[in-house]
């Protein structure tokens, strides 16, 4: 399976956006373009380049690779309704980051291995893909075997560290290891600060 492993902190740095909680602090002391000439290039510029890196940011913050996130996009261009608010819908609905919403990982990486790693059911199939888009009524557990693991008998912990606020369109209970979807996202409730319309006006050149 493709993946991007490269530093999340470097490509926290290269989009000026924060994609995981320890690169707050790393960018508080260095906050340019990583890269030994990254003070001499400059943010900004052309309105493509702003459109390409607010889709750089989002693709990145969800871990999507650009053929997928290409891909997405279109899917959302052709569904009813606002394209932009469809695409981040369409990304809020993935398992992984479900899994990472509910609080049972700190970080949308850590989430995704926990799903491609099999440690999750959905509606009492076993999965490992951690695209998969969610719907209402949808229910997604931790496999009986993987409650035994050290990390899941430490749940709480992750949770109280995860900190995440609750969502409206699902219910996670970290006392029986259940993610319940019970709606769609909201809008609102998608990561604050993104500019979906740029990354809408990008892809309709």
């Amino acid at each position: 399976m493709a993946r991007d492993i490269s530093p999340i902190v470097k490509q926290s740095r290269r989009e000026g956006w924060a994609l995981a909680p320890k690169a707050h602090k790393v960018m508080a002391k260095k906050s340019g373009i990583p890269g030994e000439h990254g003070d001499m290039r400059v943010r900004g510029g052309s309105l493509y380049l702003t459109q390409m890196r607010e889709k750089q940011k989002v693709r990145r913050l969800y871990g999507l690779l650009e053929k997928q996130f290409a891909k997405l996009m279109k899917e959302a261009q052709k569904s009813e309704g606002l394209t932009g608010e469809n695409l981040l819908q369409y990304l809020e609905r993935r398992a992984d980051n479900a899994v990472y919403r509910a609080g049972f990982a700190t970080t949308r990486r850590q989430a995704r291995q926990l799903v491609s790693h099999g440690h999750f059911t959905l509606n009492g199939r076993r999965i490992d893909i951690p695209s998969i888009r969610l719907k209402p009524g949808d229910v997604l557990e931790v496999r009986s075997k993987s409650q035994k693991s050290e990390y899941f008998k430490n749940l709480d912990n992750v949770i109280a560290a995860a900190s995440q606020p609750a969502v409206s369109w699902m219910k996670a209970d970290g006392k029986k290891m259940k993610i319940e979807v019970t709606g769609l996202p909201k809008r609102e409730e998608a990561e604050a600060g993104i500019n979906e319309q740029l990354i809408v006006e990008y892809y309709s050149r």
